[in-house]
């Protein structure tokens, strides 16, 4: 159903408001470097500053822009609110994505037993593919994969994983025990190669807002088992992937795109722009792979 190379795309902005005709071109760019599919309005495309029209906006206008291109598309329709989900959820399905992604409820911190309500419950309100997603770090709660594997077992479109807990073990122990076709994908650039060698199929990257074929390319090695390959190309690209997030998500990402010319840079408070000092970081990892002719600041 879902593998390979995904991005999590940011969501551009112009004077406030949503950049639609630079949002079809950042399409267009993952389109023709072989992504295997896009994020529309998750953690990386600012979703919880949109407004409910401003993401259906977005969701729609990503369905439309991938056509014809063989890319997937995975809408990013989660929220601490089950039934803002559902809304978002029912929306995705009626204008044609393909999935969506659904977040672990955030800073409610509802119990296992909540956390499985609602996502079946949001399940069961479209019959479209769903991808969970496991973040900790941002949601204060982590699903434990009994939970994730219960919902696999009861609910037919519940499809896979996005695994950001950063913990190897814990996607091992995923992709160990769940079966019936469940897809494990990497929501850590940095664990990409690591995660696939236990079992992921893919990664849902922020990296490859900026590197896309580099990073299908590392997948495509991973998925066929040419490890040394793969891990070429994530050592050549670590150093980067870690400037992305120096500040946080996703603003390095859209500080390195400004800095390509591909990005306003762009950003809705609570976010701003990243420090001198970090942009100095992003610049420089840029300059190391070669994507800028000059790395100073």
């Amino acid at each position: 159903m879902f593998r390979g190379s995904i991005t999590a795309l940011v969501t551009p902005f112009k004077n406030g408001k949503f950049d639609r005709a630079t949002f079809e071109k950042q399409i267009g760019y993952q389109a023709e470097n072989g992504t295997n599919g896009i994020v529309p309005v998750g953690t990386t495309g600012e979703s919880p500053t949109l407004s409910h029209a401003e993401h259906h906006e977005v969701i729609e206008v990503a369905v439309k822009a991938a056509k014809g291109t063989g890319m997937k598309v995975i809408a990013g329709t989660g929220s601490n609110a089950t039934d803002e989900a559902l809304d978002l959820t029912v929306f995705a399905k009626k204008v044609g994505a393909d999935g969506v992604l659904q977040v672990v409820p955030y800073y409610n911190k509802p119990t296992q037993e909540g956390l499985y309500r609602h996502f079946k419950a949001i399940a069961g309100a479209a019959d479209i593919p769903v991808v969970l997603y496991n973040i900790p770090g941002r949601t204060g709660i982590t699903m434990s994969n009994a939970t994730v594997a219960r919902l696999a077992k009861d609910c037919r479109n519940i499809v896979g994983m996005k695994e950001a807990t950063g913990s190897l073990d814990s996607a091992s122990e995923l992709c160990r025990t769940i079966g019936n076709g469940f897809v494990v994908l990497s929501g850590d650039d940095s664990l990409t190669v690591p995660m696939m060698s236990v079992g992921a199929v893919g990664v849902i990257s922020v990296a490859t807002n900026i590197i896309p074929k580099q990073i299908r390319q590392m997948v495509d090695a991973a998925l066929a088992n040419d490890f040394a390959a793969a891990r070429a190309i994530h050592h050549r690209y670590s150093d980067l992937m870690k400037a992305l997030f120096v500040e946080g998500n996703p603003m390095g990402v859209k500080t390195a795109m400004q800095i390509l010319g591909r990005d306003t840079g762009e950003m809705r408070l609570p976010l701003c722009e990243v420090s001198s000092a970090a942009c100095g970081t992003i610049r420089a990892a840029l300059f190391n792979v070669g994507l800028i002719e000059d790395g100073r600041a």
